[in-house]
């Protein structure tokens, strides 16, 4: 069961990226030749937003038993790495510009993976309450 779920994850996350991406280059690259290699590229960049979007956080999230601490470290991790190897094929210039910058995305990943956490438990909790109240009523 988890692995057909994570598999049809993995490939509504790669499908959609790829559109997205093509509709991108349409709207910002279309006076543009692009070179016929590139649409490996983009591949590459949908086969890295499934494995991160669609499976790596779908299991750490739902299926996984580590505490928080550990889901946002990891999460925060894989997220700015999958976003360098995007980023890093989607343009070598761009990336060589934002690498120094590892550090503080790294530390500004993590704060927004806790502040989402946060939010996340809070509502979360808030509905699994209003459940119990249906159910006592």
């Amino acid at each position: 069961m988890m692995v057909q779920q994570l598999k049809q994850s993995f490939f509504q996350v790669f499908t959609v990226t790829t559109l997205w991406v093509t509709l991108l280059l349409t709207l910002f690259y279309h006076n543009q030749p692009i070179r016929m290699t590139f649409l490996w590229n983009v591949a590459g960049i949908s086969f890295a937003a499934a494995v991160l979007f669609g499976v790596m956080y779908s299991a750490l999230w739902n299926h996984f038993t580590l505490k928080p601490l550990w889901n946002i470290v990891i999460s925060s991790t894989c997220n700015i790495a999958g976003g360098m190897v995007i980023v890093w094929l989607f343009s070598r210039e761009m990336f060589e510009l934002i690498a120094p910058w590892f550090p503080g995305m790294w530390l500004l990943s993590i704060v927004l993976h806790v502040i989402a956490f946060y939010f996340y438990a809070r509502i979360d909790s808030r509905k699994k309450a209003e459940e119990l109240n249906d159910i006592l009523k």
